[in-house]
Order: C-alpha cells, then structure tokens, then sequence
C-alpha cells in the first residue's frame, strides 16, 4: 500500500501544474492532500476526479483556511469530515478515509508562523488533536495521519539557521508535543522509523528563500499506530517533485487494502 502526503497550496494550481498526471504515475493507492485552498464544490469538473481514483474534500468557511482530501483507488468503507473539534472542523482541517485493515487521514493544522495572533488557535489545535489520538489508540483498528502539522519535531529536523530563532513550528513546546506523541504514547514518525539521514525537509519558507539551498524544515508527516510499525517498508521525500514550498512525503506500507 502507496501512501502519499502533499500540501499544495492551492490543487487548482497544483492541476494546472500537472499534478494529476504526477500522481498516476506514482501509482499510489491513496493520496492525502492539505491545503486546497477552494470550496469542494469548485472541485466538481473532471481534471480533479482522475480515472481509477475516488475524490473526497471537505473545506473551510474561508476558503482561505485551507480545506483537505483524500483520494484513493479503494472504495472506503465509511468517510469521516472532521474529528469532532469545532473550530479545525469549521475550518476543514480533517478527513478519514476507513478501509478494511486501516484508516487514512489527511489533515492541516493552523500557522501561525509570522503572525503571533494564532498562536493560540494552533496551540488549541494541538491539544484537541492530542486527544483525538489518545482516543484513537482505544479503537480497534490501526491509523496513519498524513498532515502538514507546520511544526518541525527535532533539530536534524529544520535547518540549523532556525535553531536560535522563536518562530512559531520550532518553538519548545510545539516540540514537545510530538516528544509526547511518539515517546509517551507510542505513535510512530513512519518516514524517521526508516530514514534517519540529515537534511530531510518537506517545507522551505517564501521568506528565507534567500539563506540557502537547505534552509528548510520537515512538516509533513505519516503518524502511524504502533501496531503499523512492522509494516513501514519504506519511504521518501520527492524533493524533486513540486508543486508548492512543499516537498511530497511517499511511505509504502504491507498493508492489504
């Protein structure tokens, strides 16, 4: 099982890019796509249904927001539109896709990088989605979360120029969140589990284009339940491939859908 995460900033310009014809080529299975930054009804015409794949979006009272999809080669078993936080549901933050053996999520936390304002809209985020994981661990199936969750996790995860710096997405307790996901609670980062070379980064700033080839940092990510740990088989950054600032994280996994 192929599993794709990518934040585009836009699909209608990531379609016009060539996006569709991308993923084909990729042969994934399913496909979590963050930040569409349309209504879902704009998604109605053909180039956004690709033959062989089923299209699923929710978005946001404000466009602006984000909004998130799922496609996939498999019919789902049920869809899930939001995860039962009223503010990241209003803003289409959230959709599962349940299968057989697994469920897939795609999902867009806020950013509050350059605007200190809404640092406490993401905080309040983070919380209520560390709840949804913790209550996702009772549930007797297993989980993989691909999300742009605008925050790095460690510091061979972001380039050494923002090591120093208070920004919002590397700040103490923003880290310490995921130290509490994978540590405490036993998630597991699928692409770190296996590759754990340096200068890994999904995401390069507009703003700091000017640093460095590599200044960038790791936001995307595939958080897995740790009964999925002994079927990560795989997985890579398509630093090659864009389609935004951001950088296509692609895990395979033994899994039967």
């Amino acid at each position: 099982m192929r599993v794709v995460s990518i934040s585009v900033n836009g699909l209608k310009q990531a379609a016009e890019n060539g996006f569709f014809e991308w993923m084909k080529e990729l042969d994934a299975d399913v496909v979590c796509v963050q930040d569409l930054l349309a209504k879902a009804y704009e998604f109605d015409d053909e180039i956004f249904h690709p033959e062989g794949y089923e299209a699923y979006f929710i978005d946001g009272e404000n466009p602006e927001d984000g909004g998130v999809g799922i496609y996939s080669r498999h019919f789902p078993k049920a869809i899930m539109y939001g995860f039962a936080y009223e503010p990241a549901d209003r803003q289409g933050r959230f959709i599962q896709a349940d299968f057989d053996n697994v469920s897939v999520a795609a999902m867009l936390a806020p950013c509050a990088l350059g605007d200190d304002d809404k640092q406490a809209e993401k905080d309040g985020f983070m919380n209520a989605f560390m709840e949804h994981l913790q209550k996702t661990l009772r549930k007797r199936r297993q989980f993989i979360f691909c999300a742009n969750m605008q925050t790095a996790h460690l510091v061979t995860d972001a380039s050494s120029k923002y090591h120093k710096m208070e920004v919002s997405g590397f700040l103490p307790h923003e880290r310490a969140w995921f130290d509490e996901v994978f540590d405490s609670l036993d998630y597991i980062d699928a692409f770190r589990e296996v590759n754990k070379g340096k200068k890994q980064y999904t995401w390069w700033p507009e703003w700091a284009k000017g640093w460095r080839k590599q200044a960038g940092w790791r936001t995307d990510y595939q958080i897995v339940t740790p009964g999925l740990r002994n079927a990560i088989l795989d997985g890579y950054i398509d630093s090659a491939t864009r389609f935004s600032d951001h950088a296509p994280v692609i895990m395979d996994y033994d899994i039967e859908m």
